[in-house]
């Protein structure tokens, strides 16, 4: 079923370039749109994201902006530091739970993932947001709050755990005095994020996943996951319809921060 999927994706996002490529000059200005990407969460479905990085460039097709939430944050995080598609593929072949995590007690959760700081400062191939080949956005939630946070700014180690923090699972991460949690609750696929970044066009990939079971969920993943899944869609929906009704206004790109 992954095959299939991945196979599907390799058809849109072909699609998608030659769509770009055949757009008409504007009679105001011959310039290329600028193309975004935006990376949702899903965790080992994230392989995902790979392919389509693969495919992107396979179709010469330039990516100037990337924002990511949770899954799509660590991979977009290394995409953009200058991991290749390959090297990222030969990492999520060999990467485990220990190697992220590690299982705790806290009335928050029961898993911290402070062994990511290990794996992504060995994984990413600069420090800083400033650094980066590619402008990134990393969406987190404020735990308190339960406002969006978009991170584009600064060390990249702690924005990239704070959005891959899966609520009620993970502990939330502390930066600047704020806890904060899995971008998914205010971004669970960040298209807003990539757009305020300057994106004329954003090619959005969303990990969509099945949680039916007539036996019920099988483990408390599963039921998180299914409660997740019920958000993201209700979300996703709900920006499709915004995107729909703003798709002939004229946009105006902002440059701030958060959102």
């Amino acid at each position: 079923m992954a095959i299939k999927g991945l196979r599907k994706i390799v058809r849109s996002v072909s699609a998608f370039g030659r769509a770009i490529s055949g757009v008409p000059p504007s009679p105001v200005t011959s310039k290329t749109p600028s193309i975004g990407l935006a990376l949702g969460g899903g965790f080992a479905r994230g392989i995902v994201h790979v392919g389509v990085l693969k495919v992107l460039e396979a179709e010469n097709i330039p990516v100037e902006f990337v924002a990511g939430t949770s899954v799509g944050a660590l991979i977009g995080a290394a995409y953009c530091s200058g991991v290749s598609p390959a090297e990222l593929e030969e990492v999520a072949a060999r990467v485990r739970f220990r190697d992220l995590a590690r299982w705790t007690l806290s009335r928050f959760g029961f898993a911290t993932n402070l062994r990511m700081i290990g794996f992504l400062n060995k994984l990413l191939k600069v420090k800083t947001f400033e650094e980066l080949r590619i402008p990134l956005a990393v969406t987190a939630t404020d735990f308190a709050s339960g406002k969006g946070v978009v991170f584009r700014s600064g060390p990249l180690t702690d924005p990239v755990r704070a959005s891959c923090a899966y609520p009620g699972v993970f502990l939330p991460v502390s930066i600047n005095g704020r806890m904060l949690v899995d971008g998914m609750l205010a971004h669970s696929l960040p298209t807003k994020p990539v757009r305020d970044m300057g994106a004329d066009r954003v090619l959005a990939v969303s990990l969509k996943s099945s949680w039916a079971s007539a036996d019920g969920p099988r483990h408390i993943f599963d039921s998180s996951g299914r409660k997740r899944h019920q958000v993201r869609a209700a979300r996703n929906s709900q920006m499709a319809r915004t995107t729909s009704r703003k798709a002939d206004a004229p946009e105006n790109s902002a440059h701030g921060s958060r959102a």
